[in-house]
């Protein structure tokens, strides 16, 4: 019987340091926190968008995967579902950002890896 995803805080992203230093520079930047939406693939790749805060207006489908250091990440629920509820790693990477997403920094872009599934206990 397969866990329904819960249109909520799933808490299933989390970032490296460096990420975390990107993300903190551009919250002082934009003077509020910003918001993360994982792309689904097309266009971009899968990259993850990166927005002001508010600034994405999200639909009915998409859910709050996780926050880290105050700013929301969030994708399409049935995506996530598909993809087996994965949990995220958000990083950067060299190289500017796709479509409108803000740069993670001088030359660099966010970028989400997956994490290892993690063992549940009995």
């Amino acid at each position: 019987m397969s866990e329904k995803v819960e249109y909520g805080t799933a808490g299933r992203v989390t970032a490296t340091r460096a990420a975390r230093r990107a993300i903190a520079a551009l919250c002082a930047a934009q003077g509020g926190p910003v918001m993360f939406v994982q792309s689904g693939g097309c266009c971009d790749g899968s990259d993850p968008m990166c927005f002001p805060g508010g600034e994405f207006v999200l639909g009915d489908g998409d859910m709050l995967v996780g926050v880290v250091d105050g700013c929301t990440f969030h994708m399409d629920a049935e995506q996530y579902e598909a993809l087996g509820r994965p949990f995220y790693l958000l990083d950067v990477e060299e190289g500017t950002p796709g479509g409108f997403s803000l740069a993670a920094g001088d030359g660099l872009h966010f970028v989400t890896r997956v994490e290892p599934p993690r063992n549940k206990t009995s």
